[in-house]
């Protein structure tokens, strides 16, 4: 283990020096990832057609569904390589990583040929309406095709921060999102390829990431493997990773499928008003997901000290990164709130839709502030292998709670009650996960 740097960035120093070393590179890659999404909306929004923007989030669902499986091998291979290396056994770390890659190589494959084959039904579930239809089967074709290079940026991205390699994580992410940056617009305004042009960019920008983190591992990294030999060793290896990345998995899992409940709603009002909920839920997702990029990032932190039964350093990193997540999870909201006409017209440039837009994202980020507590405890218990609630706490919010309020508070309110839902949810979301916290915490320290 010599070099391989996770001394320094998990035991030595202060806490707070140690949470910085971690959340900040995987919050900058969290930002990243937040211009990598909005990317594909914002350049076709500057076509003036807001049919398309609707196109592209008509079909953004299912692949964030993907991303899922992809966060469950990650999140859960780094929490469980991570307490590898600080119980010191470096075989197990490499097997496991080995395994994790296979995976998701596997798992791509077996998901992009289901795809390619039942696009028309899958287009006709989630409620494509007909000036929708060829942009959102050509969207979801071409993403189909590089859905292997889909996952492996998203799980190897989380698995070689467990041996302390932040700055790789970050590069590699950088790597897709600049490359689909500089080709966006290139694809979409320049050769006028429309949405099929921010397709391609997106795989091509995947395959680069991928290249990035199979070079990384093959010629740097130390406790880390990409070894066929070694992933078909222990393949049942991936039974643990599984049950630890499960609730990181669920959760976007269930966003999908809450987001396609949504616009499927929502497609009675027209196409107008799935373009209007896309671009208010840029908003929520920004501020979600830097409190979830935060809590991420400590997560092999968390493991390390969990495997090396280090308690008190252990309770400090919780304590300091949930007054973390609390002050950045307001101060998004408020920047949010302050910019809203300027991030809605980012992706609509019809006014009366903006307007709708903007309307709408006032009610889905109230309640985002507060998620922080959700996925600190879900990293909490991921940490100290508590798969069991931190599936229940994953379920809470986009499962649970979530698609119930949806039909209830739409069947009551209407159209804003499908917004409303999501501040309700999130709110009670976090009042029960951090009950389930403290209990859990309790048991632990006992």
């Amino acid at each position: 283990m010599k070099n391989s740097g996770y001394e320094k960035v998990f035991q030595d120093g202060s806490v707070w020096r140690s949470i910085f070393r971690m959340a900040i590179p995987s919050l900058i890659t969290i930002i990243i990832m937040i211009f990598y999404n909005m990317a594909d909306t914002f350049f076709i929004a500057q076509l003036g057609d807001y049919a398309k923007v609707a196109s592209v989030s008509i079909v953004t669902p299912v692949f964030s569904m993907i991303m899922a499986l992809s966060t469950m091998i990650g999140a859960g291979g780094s929490a469980v390589i991570a307490g590898d290396i600080g119980a010191g056994n470096r075989e197990k770390a490499m097997n496991d990583s080995s395994t994790c890659f296979y995976a998701a190589v596997v798992l791509g494959i077996v998901l992009s040929a289901i795809l390619l084959m039942f696009p028309g039904p899958l287009l006709q579930m989630l409620g494509t309406k007909p000036e929708m239809w060829n942009d959102s089967a050509m969207y979801l074709r071409i993403l189909s095709c590089g859905t292997v290079f889909m996952l492996i940026p998203s799980a190897m991205g989380m698995i070689v921060r467990a041996e302390g390699a932040v700055k790789e994580g970050l590069i590699g992410n950088m790597t897709g999102t600049v490359t689909n940056l500089i080709l966006d617009p290139l694809f979409i305004l320049v050769f006028r390829w429309g949405v099929p042009g921010a397709a391609i960019a997106t795989v091509i920008g995947n395959i680069l990431s991928s290249s990035y983190y199979i070079f990384y591992v093959l010629k740097k990294s130390h406790a880390l493997s990409l070894s066929l030999h070694r992933a078909l060793i222990s393949p049942l290896a991936i039974l643990p990773v599984a049950s630890l990345g499960i609730p990181n998995a669920l959760s976007t899992i269930l966003s999908g499928f809450s987001s396609a409940f949504s616009n499927s709603l929502l497609s009675g009002y027209g196409t107008q008003a799935i373009a209007a909920r896309a671009a208010a839920g840029k908003a929520s997702m920004l501020i979600s997901m830097v409190q979830m990029g935060i809590c991420m990032g400590v997560q092999p932190l968390l493991a390390y000290h969990y495997g090396a039964g280090d308690q008190k350093r252990l309770r400090e990193v919780l304590q300091k990164t949930a007054l973390l997540t609390g002050m950045i999870g307001v101060g998004t909201m408020l920047i949010c709130f302050v910019f809203r006409h300027f991030i809605v017209s980012l992706f609509l440039k019809d006014m009366a839709v903006a307007a709708i837009g903007e309307k709408y994202m006032l009610y889905v980020m109230a309640g985002a502030p507060f998620l922080g507590i959700v996925y600190l405890t879900t990293s909490f218990l991921q940490a100290s292998k508590n798969a069991g609630s931190a599936v229940i706490v994953s379920l809470l919010r986009q499962g649970l709670l979530l698609i119930p309020l949806i039909y209830l508070f739409h069947r009551i309110f209407g159209f804003y009650g499908i917004a409303a839902s999501h501040m309700a949810a999130d709110i009670l979301a976090a009042l029960l996960a951090g009950v389930i916290f403290f209990r859990e915490y309790r048991k632990f320290v006992k």
